[in-house]
């Protein structure tokens, strides 16, 4: 294991995969497969070249390098952090023991099936955003769009290299499965619901990788902590990728905000449709669908499986060693949100194992916080009263404690009849839809940019704006 990526190898990695010849081969024969996947549920978008990065050194510095390069051709290799050789198990019961160099047996199954679940969602999203290059507003983000693709298969690799190391037969057959399922598919759909909606337009991908990549950055970081150190070593470079992914989430939606304040200025009027513009309501409801559904991915609030994981060393706390108490949490409690026997939203007291899911949600929650903070800033400095906000916990709630009960963004409980009629108040409506849709004219000519977002502060590594980002075909 060396923090640098040898790409003399067929399948590029800082594994030593050459000192192991039948795990190299069955990998190598799995790489035409994920070609084939790539081709046929990649990007659709017909591309010489795009000025990409490559992983080439796990270590602090210079991590990454950047050039031009064809989509199909693309280095997708294995990588995992710098082994700490005395590192150890940091909670549960077996905190203070050494890290595992090898699956335990008795935590075969649970392991392998917490990695398939995060595998799954990693050709998920390359899958729901396979059309969006044919609307791409510039070349920019086109290419950010493409970047964020080629790291997400990368990650499958990731989870796939794992699941071919250390779980045998059944690990191989649990990789050829991540490329049979597809994200909405009748038959065969991805596992977590929120990777089988569609992502049709680039005002749902920029809140899917504001909201739902970061989920994805939460999930990793319990899996960071894990006992399992192949397993930790390999989600702690993967989360370094993961951070320019939600920076396209951030970023993209202040421009989608920054351009309809400054439309909403420039016309004197709140109501920018036909203006070119995305209203503020429709931001909003864009944003309350995409929060939601991200929100589901956590669980229900309480979970004895996740309780037994968190005991066993499979899965930590985000940021587990900056916690304050004994890392064990036998008998500690926390208060999780509930629905009252009479069906009123209220808390309840858990143990502290049982709802792990909730402390774990409510990480993400203050997290989110912080982009709504940022989009608000931009409507003060403007000028304008109006403010997104995150709907309330219970809102269009499919899993987990509110999943029995209708609440509106605010939190207030009515009938289901009437939540139905005035849901188009609160998430997009088809007539939303299309008119997003409308916008999404297509601008691949360098420099230029689609007039309903405003263009970037700055460009990709020290690039300009107008740098030829992508060249097409």
């Amino acid at each position: 294991m060396t923090s640098t990526a040898d790409y003399t190898e067929k399948i590029p990695n800082n594994v030593s995969l050459h000192e192991d010849r039948r795990l190299q081969r069955a990998l190598e024969s799995w790489q035409p497969n994920f070609l084939t996947w790539w081709q046929t549920m990649g990007p659709t978008l017909p591309t010489q070249d795009v000025y990409l990065r490559t992983a080439v050194n796990v270590g602090r510095e210079g991590w990454a390098q950047f050039g031009h390069v064809p989509m199909p051709e693309y280095r997708w290799g294995i990588f995992l952090a710098e082994r700490d050789p005395g590192r150890r198990v940091g909670f549960g019961e077996h905190k203070g023991e050494p890290v595992w160099a090898k699956v335990p047996g008795e935590y075969r199954s649970e392991l392998q099936r917490l990695i398939v679940i995060q595998g799954d969602t990693e050709p998920a999203s390359v899958e729901q955003q396979r059309n969006l290059g044919a609307t791409a507003p510039s070349l920019y983000d086109l290419r950010n769009l493409f970047q964020v693709n080629v790291e997400e298969g990368r990650h499958l690799w990731a989870m796939v290299y794992l699941l071919h190391a250390y779980f045998g037969r059944e690990g191989r057959e649990e990789a050829e499965e991540l490329l049979h399922r597809n994200s909405g598919s009748e038959d065969s759909p991805r596992i977590l619901g929120a990777f089988n909606e569609e992502t049709p337009d680039w005002l749902s991908f920029f809140m899917f990788t504001y909201f739902t990549d970061r989920d994805g950055k939460y999930q990793l970081g319990t899996l960071k902590e894990s006992a399992f150190d192949p397993l930790s070593r390999t989600c702690e470079f993967m989360l370094k990728e993961e951070a320019h992914h939600m920076m396209v989430g951030t970023t993209g939606i202040d421009r989608v905000v920054q351009r309809t304040v400054e439309v909403m200025r420039e016309h004197d009027t709140d109501d920018v449709v036909g203006l070119g513009a995305i209203p503020l309501t429709v931001i909003q409801k864009y944003l309350n669908f995409h929060y939601s559904v991200s929100l589901d991915l956590f669980g229900g609030e309480t979970s004895t499986n996740v309780a037994n994981y968190y005991t066993a060393g499979l899965k930590g706390r985000w940021l587990e060693d900056r916690r304050k108490d004994d890392h064990q949490l036998t008998s500690d409690s926390i208060m999780v949100d509930s629905l009252s026997e009479d069906g009123q939203i209220g808390q309840t007291e858990v143990s502290a194992l049982v709802g792990l899911n909730t402390d774990l949600r409510r990480e993400y929650i203050s997290d989110c916080e912080s982009g709504v903070k940022r989009w608000n800033r931009i409507l003060d400095e403007a000028g304008l009263q109006q403010r997104l906000k995150l709907p309330h916990i219970a809102f269009n709630r499919k899993v987990g404690a509110f999943a029995g009960t209708e609440a509106s963004p605010d939190g207030e409980q009515m009938p289901a009849q009437e939540w139905q009629r005035r849901s188009r108040d609160w998430l997009p409506t088809d007539v939303d839809k299309t008119y997003v849709r409308s916008l999404m004219q297509p601008v691949h000519e360098r420099g230029k940019i689609a007039a309903w977002i405003a263009p970037p502060r700055n460009g990709i590594n020290g690039q300009p704006f107008d740098y030829d980002y992508v060249h097409l075909i």
